[in-house]
């Protein structure tokens, strides 16, 4: 709903005066609120929109890929191993801090503690001060993708940040799925401050009066994002007018939102893909590459993506979408269900055998019907699958801990970039360094791990596309996992509400840039 600014937009009506873009008040609907105030606890699309309303990062992500300055007003290569950032000056934290360098040490040095991001900045050795306004960044080597990763650099306040609570913690402690000052306190430099938060019920947001960015067009003044679990009673709430837009929309409601008088409904190519990881070290039946294989046959991923997904993602065969460096055109959806039987038998479980299974309810589009339908096929070649669905705050707490046999995960390459899939999805699990940080397939294959490795230190972009294919290729061979379909994201809002310039591919949409009429 749109609102005038209170007493000052009415005096300035009252005397006859007219402006093109006054502020606002929106309510968005989510399928699930953020999970933390921390943006170091969770390597998730949730923390990384709240990063993009209460922080900035250095550089960020243009709707059509490029990168474009935010707190970095310019870089530039110093030598193959060392990037320099020149930051800009004048920036205000919300606590009234002054922003600098050193806020941006503190912040990397924190990042790579993390157990989510410290696998993204593994390549990333050192970034160090200069001057008050200036960080260098250095490398293990030569690494093609610095600019990438310093997109999830948000610096943080440090002053705000360090010392003790009035219990003696670390105001700085990174505590996954548990309380901290930093995940229930805040001080940034982005367009927001959160006013209020009422975890599953709505986080209120209020624009910040001494944001930095002054060229901004966004007229959002006060922003309530509520989380709407059903996406029927999400659209149902978009079509009443009770919120202003809604992410996501169930293909099952486009034709509803497509026919509806002043809505507008925004899709885009997806790159985000969907899976089920098979958990080697909890069922020992998917130790076997041959039982790994036969489940992937059995799922009709081509069907799923048609009639649960209505067309809205594509079937896929690989991590890798078309356009990515790894997109190994050569790779098809398999499914086959004589060839999976005949493959069960050979691994000497013809008679099938019991797996469990767990799934978020209301993090992907569709995800517990996508999760239905896969033990359906399941059951077609043996397998009886004891499921459980769940909501997505209570189901990261069991994905980290591996509790099913399968697991349903999607990703979205935080670099975007073929590697990074890999990196956090199918390399062995490393706690030192971060990678497979969310390998719960228990994968392993020391060829991948070595292959993405050198990847990631060539510039020769023709020789690491080829590195990257080979990945793909040697994953889809072993079965690492079940590959589902790349998600198409979606959105809709009221036409007012012109949210066309501030979506993205990522699916975090810069609401600070966001123009209500």
């Amino acid at each position: 709903m749109k609102t005038f600014k209170s007493k000052i937009a009415l005096a300035i009506m009252a005397a006859g005066m007219s402006f093109a873009v006054s502020a606002a008040d929106i309510t968005v609907a989510y399928a699930a609120d953020p999970v933390s105030l921390d943006p170091h606890e969770q390597l998730s699309g949730g923390t990384l929109q709240l990063s993009h309303m209460v922080f900035d990062p250095l550089v960020r992500f243009s709707q059509s890929m490029g990168f474009e300055p935010r707190l970095a007003e310019s870089w530039e290569r110093v030598d193959n191993e060392t990037m320099r950032f020149n930051l800009r000056k004048g920036v205000k934290f919300h606590s009234g801090n002054g922003m600098t360098a050193d806020d941006v040490v503190w912040t990397f040095n924190r990042l790579k503690s993390s157990p989510d991001f410290k696998g993204i900045f593994a390549p990333l050795v050192s970034l160090t001060k200069v001057d008050d306004y200036t960080v260098e960044i250095k490398t293990d080597g030569t690494y093609p993708l610095i600019e990438n990763v310093a997109t999830y650099i948000f610096p943080m306040d440090s002053k705000f940040y360090t010392g003790t609570t009035a219990d003696g913690k670390d105001k700085a402690e990174v505590v996954k799925h548990g309380n901290s000052f930093a995940s229930t306190n805040l001080s940034g430099t982005g367009p927001f401050i959160v006013k209020s938060r009422e975890q599953g019920v709505k986080v209120e947001f209020e624009r910040f009066a001494d944001y930095w960015d002054k060229d901004s067009g966004g007229n959002v003044e006060n922003l309530t994002l509520v989380p709407i679990k059903e996406d029927a009673t999400r659209v149902a709430a978009m079509l009443s007018g009770d919120v202003d837009m809604i992410a996501p929309v169930s293909p099952n409601d486009y034709k509803r939102i497509e026919n509806a008088k002043g809505v507008d409904l925004y899709t885009m190519p997806g790159t985000r893909i969907i899976t089920f990881q098979m958990n080697q070290n909890s069922n020992p039946a998917l130790k076997d590459a041959r039982v790994r294989q036969a489940i992937v046959y059995a799922v009709n991923n081509e069907g799923i993506a048609k009639k649960v997904m209505k067309g809205a993602a594509t079937a896929s065969a690989q991590q890798s979408p078309p356009g990515y460096a790894g997109y190994n055109e050569n790779l098809k959806p398999r499914y086959d269900l004589k060839k999976a039987k005949q493959l069960m038998e050979e691994a000497g479980y013809g008679d099938g055998f019991k797996l469990t299974m767990m799934a978020p309810n209301n993090r992907y589009v569709n995800d517990d019907k996508i999760a239905q339908a896969t033990a359906a096929m399941l059951s077609k070649i043996g397998i009886d699958v004891d499921l459980k669905t769940m909501p997505k705050a209570q189901y990261w707490p069991e994905f980290d801990k591996c509790a099913a046999d399968m697991m349903m995960i999607g990703w979205h390459p935080d670099t975007e970039d073929s590697a990074n899939f890999t990196e956090f999805l199918a390399m062995t699990r490393n706690a030192d360094t971060g990678k497979g940080q969310y390998n719960c397939g228990h994968y392993s294959n020391a060829e991948v791990d070595k292959l993405v490795n050198e990847a990631n230190k060539e510039t020769d972009l023709t020789k690491r596309n080829a590195m990257l294919k080979k990945v793909e290729e040697i994953l889809y061979n072993d079965a690492a996992f079940v590959p589902l379909h790349w998600q198409d994201p979606s959105w809709a809002a009221k036409e007012n509400v012109e949210i066309g310039p501030i979506i993205n591919g990522m699916n975090f949409p810069y609401f600070g840039d966001l123009v209500v009429k």
